[in-house]
């Protein structure tokens, strides 16, 4: 297969591939989502991340319809990622794209679940034992001798259980001994397209060996310094030739450690003169090392061979289950770390319970949300049932009410959910989706961005797939007037083409009278804090109109102004909003204080 034939791969990457990795190694590694392979051979991190994205995921990627959603998807990616246990895992996980069938995200379902239930049933010491081995494994260079160290270290944790149980059925005598022969190596050993010339040993492996590369090396000194040797000797006051030769024997042995009668068998029967027999004497002597090294080497390797031949399939399965293991921990941590809980997936709907937004630190409040066909319920909380049958829901509510929040959040929970990942919520119903189209506020008014918007959001609404709507002000961007028209449009084409939307606006009072399967949601903001922050209940309540309460802003401004001509300004502001509400909520404010 061409190279240039992947998304993302033109002339000069293909070139920089093949001449780095070789057509078939680069194609293996894209093929399996390697970023590693393809950043060492010199491709930036993202890019490479792009390509592998789309090479293994392009179906899911389509699922992204805006690029408001795939700011989101990214996001989520690399927040999951932050928990990684090894860089291969983080890697792993970045490539992750929606999946294309409900089987495959109910399988990854499944192998989290199990990984999750694992990590957190290990206590403290475990969990830090098991992130040390994959530091140490990383540290090593994640090769094959570190993933079998690894796997030897993780085969007593987790008692066989979940992810772990990969490990349990390795041979760890066989694997013991490969490790010994794995540090004996240099180069790839085993695998797709390695090269079994490409083995040698290294440094310790062999005791012999070790003291004839010594003696090699010293011997090569000595050759390359071959006059500094005869103006040495010559130093010693040698009188005859005959003594000279017997000098360079005994100066040669003692510097390479090289028994004096082995140097003299190397050594030249006849010589010119003094230059003459010492140069001789160094060649003959490093060619001698050199056959003596080349064929230890030789014999060394082919018992280390012997060794990992027959731990080869052990060695194999151990890399395998070391790379999953570290994948499936990864996930399970990030379930972990931010109390993820496992979507149902269902034919239609959105509907979650207690949902959170995982970009938002601190104490948040959960929020029970739902459109479409739905199970979910309040819960035990007390907190309302989401109506159920509703195509669409228009959002109204206050300023700073936590509205687009609400919709990042239910985008965050389609995506996670269409990836096989847990989601942030209590509970959660996820309908399957071919476009999850989410669009922020842009506060730009003016014809060009209303067509790039338009653009943008409706042509997931046509075709046969299901789209999911999660649009913010739509009026932002052009008059409010024409807005409120256009949004009409957009709620009816969305429950016309059988999707689902949620859709945020402050016109509500402006739109023609919905489709029966729409309703109106309000969020509200309730009044002051003692700090004269807004104080909201960012639970909507379902089929209510939200009002933005512009008393409760301008009550902070009339509060901080900075001298008395400004708060006289916003007094005379204060009078169009209503002068007794804004001093009804001061005066709520200072008595809370």
């Amino acid at each position: 297969m061409r190279l240039q034939e992947y998304w993302g791969v033109g002339p000069k990457t293909a070139e920089l591939l093949e001449a780095e990795l070789g057509v078939e190694r680069a194609v293996r590694a894209i093929e399996s989502a390697d970023v590693g392979t393809l950043v060492d051979a010199g491709l930036p991190r993202g890019r490479a991340t792009r390509i592998l994205r789309r090479a293994t995921g392009a179906a899911g990627l389509d699922t992204l319809g805006t690029g408001d959603a795939r700011d989101v998807y990214g996001d989520l990616l690399e927040l999951a990622a932050a928990d990684a246990l090894t860089a291969g895992a983080a890697d792993r996980i970045r490539v992750l794209t929606p999946l294309e069938t409900r089987e495959a995200a109910e399988e990854r379902l499944d192998r989290i679940d199990a990984a999750t239930a694992v990590w957190t049933g290990l206590d403290g010491d475990e969990r830090e034992s098991v992130i040390g081995t994959f530091a140490e494994y990383d540290a090593a260079g994640a090769g094959r001798r570190a993933a079998v160290e690894a796997a030897l270290a993780l085969r007593s944790v987790g008692d066989g259980d979940g992810p772990f149980d990969r490990l349990a059925d390795l041979d760890a005598e066989s694997l013991a001994d490969a490790v010994d022969a794995l540090g004996a190596v240099e180069g790839e050993f085993g695998g797709a397209g390695a090269d079994p010339d490409a083995l040698s040993v290294g440094e310790g492996a062999d005791e012999r060996l070790d003291s004839l590369r010594t003696q090699l090396a010293a011997a090569r000194r000595l050759n390359d310094a071959a006059l500094d040797v005869l103006e040495t000797v010559r130093g010693q006051g040698v009188r005859s030739l005959e003594e000279f030769q017997r000098a360079v024997l005994s100066y040669v042995a003692e510097e390479t450690g090289v028994a004096a009668g082995e140097v003299r068998s190397v050594a030249p029967d006849e010589a010119r003169d003094e230059t003459d027999f010492v140069s001789a004497t160094l060649r003959a002597l490093v060619a001698e090392l050199e056959g003596r090294v080349a064929d230890r080497e030789a014999t060394v390797a082919a018992e280390l061979r012997d060794v990992l031949d027959e731990a080869g399939e052990s060695v194999a399965v151990a890399v395998d289950a070391v790379d999953a293991l570290a994948f499936d921990l990864s996930l399970a941590r990030f379930a972990a770390t931010h109390d993820l809980t496992r979507p149902t997936l269902v034919e239609d709907g959105l509907a979650v319970r207690g949902a959170r937004n995982l970009f938002i630190d601190g104490d948040i409040q959960p929020i029970t949300y739902g459109v479409g066909t739905h199970g979910v319920t309040g819960g035990a909380d007390e907190a309302p049932d989401p109506p159920s049958g509703d195509r669409v829901a228009v959002l109204t509510g206050a300023n700073s009410g936590g509205k687009t929040t609400l919709l990042e959040t239910l985008c965050g929970v389609a995506l996670l959910a269409a990836m096989g990942l847990p989601v942030p919520a209590e509970a959660a119903e996820v309908g399957r989706f071919d476009a999850v189209v989410f669009h922020r506020r842009h506060a730009s008014f003016n014809a060009g961005v209303l067509e790039s918007t338009l653009r943008s959001v409706v042509p997931p609404l046509t075709g046969e797939g299901r789209a999911l709507m999660l649009v913010d002000e739509f009026e932002a961007i052009t008059e409010p007037g024409r807005a409120a028209d256009l949004l009409n449009g957009l709620v009816d084409l969305t429950v016309d083409r059988g999707a689902l939307g949620v859709f945020v606006t402050h016109l509500a009072d402006d739109l023609s009278p919905l489709p029966t399967t729409a309703r109106v949601d309000g969020i509200f903001a309730e009044g002051l804090t003692d700090d004269l922050d807004l104080r909201v209940d960012y639970q909507p309540r379902f089929g209510t109109v939200g009002r933005s309460t512009p008393e409760f802003i301008v009550s902070r401004l009339v509060a901080n102004a900075r001298d008395r001509d400004e708060r006289a300004a916003f007094r005379s502001i204060a009078a169009a909003v209503g002068e007794e509400a804004v001093q009804r909520t001061l005066s709520d404010a200072e008595w809370e204080a």
